[in-house]
C-alpha cells in the first residue's frame, strides 16, 4: 500500500495546529492533532515571523517527541486578508478533435501565467477557480462537461485571487527558520469547503463562513464551483476587545469570559439577563451583568453578519442558495450565533464540523470546527500525493514504538474562565449551556478497517446526513 505520513501546520490569529496523519491508500488516520497559543500573527497574516518561529519550535518539538520522528516537511496554509477577486479569460484556437483534460489544464496555467498584476513585487496569485468553458457551439459549460466535447475555439473564464507577496515571504522565512519544508501553499477556503460540505450543498448552492479569531471569510458555491470570496477583517478577537475595552479588564480575562458566558441575543436570556459577573482586580470590583455582555458580543457579531449579507448579495447568487449557510471556524462555537445569522438572513443555518473521512482514536479537538482548516489541508494533500512528511531519525532503539500505537495528545485544559493571575472571581457561577441549546457535536469515528471499508463508507454518508442538523 502508498503508506506516507502528511504533517500540516495552520497558522491562526489566535492558535496553532499541528496535524500528523497516516495516510494508507485511501484510509487517513490523525495520529497527532495540538493546538498552541499563537504569536506574531493578526488577521490570519504573519507580521512577526521571529515570535512565530519561537511559538511554532517548541511545539514542533512536542510533536516530534510525542510521535518519536522527525518533521521534515509539512503543508501549510496562505492568509485570508486582504484577498483580491478578479477575473481572467483565455482562449484557444484548435485544430478539431475532441477537448481533453490536459488542454484544459494548460488553459489554466496559461491564464494565470498572462494575468496582469498590477505590482509583482507586492501581489502574487494565491489560487483561481474555473467558471465556465466555452465552444463555438456550446456556452457557459463546467469543467466535467466541457472534456469531451469538439470544437474549433475554446474560452475559459476563472476567477483569481491575488494576495499579499510579503505575506507568504514571510511563511517561507518561518518554515526555513525551523528547517522545514513547504510542501503545498494552500488557499484556504478550498480546502475548508472540502472538509466541511456536502455534496449536495456544493452543487445546489451554499455560503461557508469561516469565523475565525483574526477574520471572517466567506465563499459562496453553486454547481460545485466557488463563485465568490470575501474576507471581513473582523472576528473572535474583535469581540475580545470589545469586552475588553467596555469592561476595562485584561484581555486573558475578557477571552474567557467570552468562552465561557458569551452569547447573541440578549433577549433570549430571559431570567438570566439580571445575573451578573463579579471580577475583583488589585482591590477594584467590576460587575459585568450578562445581558450587558451579550449586547457588547450581539452588537458586533451583528455588524459581522451584515458584512457577510452584503458579500453574499454582491455574489449575485443570493437568491440560488439552496442549501443555506454552513457555519465553521471557532466562532461558530459563540451560543446562539447560528440562530442569529438565520434570524438576519432568513437563510437556514447549520455548524460545520469536520466530515468523517478519517480515524482519529478519539484525538481531543480533531472533531471541532475549529480543526476544519487543518482537516481540510490533511485531506487536500492527500489527494495532492504530497510526499511523505516525516522521517524516523529522531528514533532510538530504546524508545522505538509503532506509530500507530501512539497514545493521543492530552490537550491542556482551558484555565478558569473568571481568573486573571490568580485575583479574579465571580460572584454568580453560571453554567454555559443554560443560555440557549447548543448544536449537537458529531462523535469522534472508530478506527477503520480496511476489509469493512466500502461498508463503513457507506454508512458514514448515511451517519453525516443524521448528525448535520439545520438550526
Amino acid at each position: 500500500m502508498d503508506e506516507r505520513f502528511i504533517t500540516s501546520i495552520d497558522l491562526g490569529s489566535s492558535k496553532f495546529a499541528i496535524t500528523v496523519a497516516k495516510v494508507d491508500g485511501d484510509d487517513i488516520q490523525i495520529l497527532y492533532y495540538k493546538e498552541t497559543p499563537s504569536d506574531g500573527v493578526r488577521y490570519s497574516t504573519i507580521f512577526n515571523p521571529m515570535k512565530v518561529t519561537n511559538s511554532l519550535r517548541e511545539a514542533v518539538r512536542e510533536a516530534e517527541d510525542e510521535l518519536h520522528l522527525k518533521i521534515i516537511q509539512a503543508v501549510t496554509g496562505l492568509s485570508r486578508n486582504c484577498i483580491k477577486q478578479e477575473t481572467a479569460q483565455a482562449s484557444d484556437e484548435r485544430n478539431g478533435g475532441c477537448i481533453t483534460k490536459e488542454e484544459v489544464e494548460s488553459m489554466k496555467s496559461l491564464a494565470l501565467d498572462s494575468y496582469p498584476l498590477n505590482d509583482t513585487s507586492k501581489e502574487e496569485i494565491y489560487g483561481a477557480v474555473a467558471q465556465s468553458y466555452s465552444t463555438e457551439d456550446a456556452f457557459q459549460q463546467i469543467e466535467s462537461d466541457i472534456i469531451g466535447m469538439p470544437g474549433e475555439r475554446l474560452e475559459g473564464n476563472y476567477l483569481v485571487f491575488v494576495g499579499s507577496r510579503r505575506a507568504t515571504g514571510n511563511i517561507d522565512t518561518v518554515f526555513n527558520n525551523l528547517g522545514i519544508a513547504i510542501a503545498r501553499k494552500y488557499f484556504v477556503p478550498e480546502v475548508t469547503a472540502k472538509a466541511v460540505l456536502k455534496n449536495d450543498e456544493l452543487e445546489n448552492g451554499v455560503a461557508i463562513i469561516d469565523f475565525g479569531a483574526g477574520v471572517t471569510s466567506v465563499s459562496v458555491y453553486q454547481g460545485n464551483i466557488m463563485r465568490h470570496f470575501a474576507s471581513i477583517p473582523f472576528g473572535g478577537q474583535t469581540i475580545t476587545n470589545d469586552i475588553k475595552t467596555e469592561s476595562g479588564i485584561s484581555g486573558r480575562l475578557a477571552e474567557n469570559i467570552k468562552l465561557a458566558y458569551g452569547v447573541c441575543m440578549p433577549d433570549r436570556l430571559l431570567s438570566l439577563s439580571e445575573k451578573f459577573i463579579q471580577v475583583d482586580l488589585d482591590g477594584s470590583t467590576v460587575q459585568i451583568t450578562l445581558k450587558y455582555l451579550s449586547e457588547i458580543i450581539t452588537t458586533r457579531v451583528k455588524e459581522i453578519i451584515d458584512a457577510i449579507l452584503y458579500e453574499i448579495q454582491l455574489s449575485g447568487y443570493a437568491d440560488r442558495l439552496r442549501s443555506g449557510i454552513v457555519l465553521t471556524g471557532g466562532g461558530a462555537n459563540l451560543t446562539n450565533c447560528a440562530n442569529y445569522i438565520k434570524a438576519l438572513s432568513g437563510y437556514n443555518v447549520r455548524i460545520g464540523f469536520p466530515k468523517h473521512l478519517f480515524s482519529c482514536d478519539g484525538l481531543s479537538g480533531v472533531m471541532e470546527t475549529e480543526a476544519v482548516t487543518s482537516m481540510g489541508m490533511i485531506l487536500a494533500a492527500k489527494n495532492d500525493r504530497v510526499t511523505n512528511c516525516v522521517s524516523s531519525e529522531r528514533i532510538t532503539p530504546e524508545e522505538e514504538v509503532p506509530i500507530a500505537l501512539v497514545k493521543e495528545t492530552v490537550r491542556q485544559p482551558d484555565p478558569a474562565p473568571l481568573q486573571d493571575n490568580g485575583n479574579a472571581d465571580t460572584g454568580v457561577l453560571i453554567a454555559p449551556e443554560e443560555f440557549g441549546e447548543k448544536e449537537k457535536k458529531p462523535k469522534a469515528p472508530k478506527k477503520k478497517y480496511s476489509w469493512i471499508k466500502k461498508a463503513q463508507a457507506f454508512v458514514g454518508s448515511l451517519y453525516d446526513d443524521s448528525n448535520d442538523e439545520n438550526v
